[in-house]
C-alpha cells in the first residue's frame, strides 16, 4: 500500500514536469529559428498526451510487477 501511495505522489510530479520541459523545448525551438516549427495547439496537445500516455504505461508496468513478488 506504502508504494502505490509513493507511484500515485511521485509519478505524476514527473511526468508533470515532463511536459512542462517539452513546452519549452518546443517554444525555445520557436523563438530560435525564423519561422514558426509547429502551432501553439499541437505544443499544448504534445505536451499533455506524452506525459499522460508515458504515466499510463508506468502505472501498467507498476501494476504487473506489484502481483510477481
Amino acid at each position: 500500500m506504502k508504494n502505490r501511495t509513493l507511484f500515485w505522489i511521485f509519478a505524476p510530479l514527473k511526468n508533470i514536469s515532463l511536459g512542462v520541459i517539452i513546452f519549452l523545448i518546443f517554444y525555445a525551438f520557436e523563438k530560435t529559428s525564423n519561422n514558426q516549427i509547429i502551432g501553439l495547439d499541437t505544443r499544448i496537445l504534445l505536451s499533455i498526451l506524452f506525459p499522460l500516455l508515458t504515466l499510463i504505461i508506468e502505472y501498467m508496468f507498476f501494476e504487473s510487477t506489484r502481483f510477481k513478488g
